[in-house]
């Protein structure tokens, strides 16, 4: 079947990956792609946000089935648009990526529900949401509401930092409409886990689990980014910790969606806190997650199209998901600088040393190619995955993988999934 991935970051390179290696794909096509990507895919030079050109190229050429990867394009209803023009698509529709498009949505769907998540109060008034602030409890954790690049969030220690929040996020417009309404909510404490599952609206099926690092630098310090690195699985997330999350938190939110009218149908990521009262949910996605990405598909072993046409066709029941007992880590290397301001269009070298690789990957996220050379083309510019025996052995093979690319102005943790010597 001819296939089109709308995207083009290193979550994009990886499904790309995925799905070329299905049986079921006699063409790929990507908008916009990357330089990684034009190595297994026809890349077109269509933004992700140019619905009315998406969904023409894909009529032009017969595509038989689309996925969509990033959020805005999901919350904006790409998937609507395709569906409208008979095309079969995966990933939610606008009604149900609200799911992650609404902050104060899926809040208060967790509320109705009774899915274990952090107390949280909902404001659309800056006024009234600094006076709420007088009266809170410390640490507390401010959210714009709408979509931010995963940068939207602002942990803030006392009142002075959470009233600047406010201002940030509700006056000053730092992440733009995001921040037409915000949410405060209780500071949780615990480990972080990242879950990624498969739905078709009514079965849900659990990926392997993953832990992202978000801060910019070492030790967790610095300015939130959309991801410096990960691995999977976590080995803080135990098999009791699964079946109750599947009871309580992961069936529930798909239920909860379609009682309201909204069946999601796509990738569902949950963004857990395992405190000491039992995992409760930190966030929604409604997409695969970057670079959670990176290292949960390298360890499937299902055929990834397969999996996606169950969740469009409602069979998703028909489907065990199997994944690779190797462990995985991602290190991502980015632009000196990011996530505020850096330099592109710098020549990267190295690449040549991960073809035939089955154990480590090179991800394009930020590239592109100019007279035959790749070149950095964002903050995050790769993500570099190594597949070991345990995670140790995979951050170890992962971090002398980033030895072998060079460009000016690389910057990377050197901590990712320090984690895994405290398990």
């Amino acid at each position: 079947m001819k296939v089109l991935l709308v995207g083009g970051g290193g979550r994009e390179h990886a499904i790309a990956m995925a799905v070329a290696r299905s049986p079921k794909c006699e063409k790929l096509y990507c908008a916009p792609g990357n330089a990684g990507i034009a190595q297994i895919a026809e890349c077109v030079n269509i933004g992700v946000m140019d619905f009315g050109k998406l969904v023409s190229f894909a009529l032009e050429k017969s595509v038989d089935f689309v996925i969509v990867a990033p959020d805005d394009p999901l919350a904006a209803g790409l998937v609507d648009a395709f569906e409208a023009a008979g095309l079969k698509a995966f990933g939610p529709r606008k009604d149900a990526a609200i799911l992650e498009g609404s902050k104060a949505f899926s809040k208060d769907l967790m509320k109705k529900y009774g899915i274990p998540t952090a107390d949280y109060e909902n404001f659309d008034d800056a006024d009234k949401a600094l006076k709420y602030l007088e009266t809170a409890s410390y640490p507390l954790v401010l959210k714009a509401d709408g979509l931010a690049l995963g940068k939207g969030v602002l942990i803030c220690r006392d009142h002075e930092e959470a009233a600047a929040g406010v201002k940030q996020i509700m006056q000053e417009r730092k992440f733009g409409s995001a921040g037409n309404r915000m949410v405060i909510e209780s500071f949780m404490t615990g480990r972080e886990v990242s879950v990624l599952t498969f739905t078709d609206g009514k079965t849900i099926r659990v990926m392997a689990s993953a832990q992202d690092h978000k801060r910019a630098k070492d030790n967790d310090e610095g300015l939130n980014t959309g991801g410096m690195g990960t691995f999977s699985p976590s080995p803080f997330y135990t098999d009791e910790i699964h079946e109750w999350c599947v009871e309580h938190i992961y069936q529930p939110t798909v239920d909860a969606m379609r009682s309201e009218g909204r069946t999601f149908k796509g990738v569902i990521f949950f963004g857990l806190m395992l405190t000491a009262e039992g995992p409760k949910v930190l966030e929604y996605n409604a997409r695969f997650g970057d670079p959670e990405a990176q290292v949960v598909l390298p360890r499937m072993e299902n055929d990834l199209l397969e999996v996606m046409e169950a969740c469009v066709n409602g069979t998703l029941d028909r489907i065990e998901l199997s994944f690779r007992k190797e462990a995985a880590v991602c290190v991502v290397l980015a632009s000196d600088g990011y996530p505020l301001s850096y330099e592109k269009g710098k020549v990267i070298s190295g690449l040549e040393n991960f073809e035939g690789k089955d154990d480590c990957f090179c991800f394009h996220a930020g590239t592109k190619l100019s007279d035959g050379e790749v070149l950095t083309n964002g903050g995050r510019v790769l993500g570099i995955t190594a597949l070991g025996s345990d995670l140790k052995e995979a951050r170890k093979k992962a971090y002398e993988a980033t030895e072998w690319v060079k460009f000016e102005n690389k910057y990377m943790r050197h901590d990712i999934g320090k984690a895994i010597d405290e398990a």
